[in-house]
């Protein structure tokens, strides 16, 4: 089982504002009892900013063993569509189309993302296992 994982989740993880750190940190445990984890460029990026240090970072992302599979092109366009099929429905461009990017990366390269974006993610990506933690 390969599960993709939101940048959501890891900030979660970091930066318990939210309360939920330990249903995250549940989560990813579990999931890389069940197979891998993986990261895209955009997680990574939006992640990086928290721990600062290069060093720092990838020390997180050994010790949780997190996996970091590039985008491919198919992703990226079906990332494209999808925003495309986003604005027709009347979305704004104030939704990044990062969250597009991790969504169709999840869906090419894993079996299930982990995130907080339920809504969101199973509206647009119909055919990817959504897990919120």
């Amino acid at each position: 089982m390969i599960t993709a994982v939101d940048s959501s989740v890891i900030i979660e993880l970091l930066v318990d504002e939210s309360g939920k750190a330990d249903s995250s940190e549940s989560a990813l445990r579990q999931a890389r009892k069940e197979g891998s984890l993986i990261i895209c460029e955009t997680v990574l990026a939006e992640v990086a900013p928290i721990l600062g240090d290069k060093g720092d970072l990838e020390e997180f992302l050994r010790d949780w063993e997190f996996t970091f599979q590039p985008a491919s092109m198919e992703s990226s366009i079906l990332a494209g569509s999808l925003f495309r099929l986003y604005l027709g429905r009347g979305g704004k461009r104030g939704r990044v189309v990062a969250d597009f990017l991790v969504g169709a990366h999840a869906q090419v390269f894993s079996n299930r993302l982990l995130t907080r974006d339920r809504g969101f993610y199973r509206d647009y990506f119909k055919g990817l296992s959504i897990w919120n933690p």
